[in-house]
């Protein structure tokens, strides 16, 4: 049986992480061929960085595939490149930029931690790239295509 979590931009699909997460259920690891279990991230334009990463945590403890489709994947929504058992659509558009709060700019300790807690979702030389460029973009996106993530990253193409 095939389960499709779809991530869309609302506080229910937040509130269901926390739930998740307070449940305790990402802690019980399974495998996907077991679960069948299909995490779906489709049109996202992101959130924050802290909610990200606990949800990915989440997603990699439990194990489930990952696939990010449809035509955009901005801001926080890029962190799921490290959600382990990940496949991208070429055509989705990924937006990096440097991290902020709210768009307003962050002392310089704050801006590093949240930069390399970031980075650390992404593979080499994505990761690489983001400390040295794309993190100082701090208005709009610097835009890449999800081909080119697959080959930075090795990623397969979703079916």
């Amino acid at each position: 049986m095939k389960v499709t979590i779809v991530a869309y931009e609302s506080v229910r699909r937040v509130l269901f992480v926390a739930v998740i997460l307070a449940a305790g259920v990402g802690l019980v690891p399974h495998s996907n061929s077991e679960s069948g279990q299909v995490f779906i991230v489709s049109n996202y334009r992101g959130g924050l960085v802290r909610h990200r990463a606990n949800e990915i945590a989440w997603l990699r403890n439990s194990r489930q595939h990952v696939e990010i489709r449809l035509s955009r994947c901005m801001s926080s929504c890029t962190m799921y490149l490290g959600a382990g058992d990940v496949c991208i659509n070429p055509s989705t558009t990924f937006g990096f930029h440097g991290p902020t709060y709210y768009g307003q700019a962050l002392s310089p300790d704050r801006f590093e931690y949240w930069s390399r807690l970031i980075a650390s979702h992404y593979p080499e030389p994505l990761a690489r790239w983001f400390m040295e460029t794309g993190r100082y973009k701090t208005t709009g996106y610097y835009r890449i295509k999800g081909n080119k993530i697959i080959q930075m990253g090795g990623y397969p193409t979703c079916k």
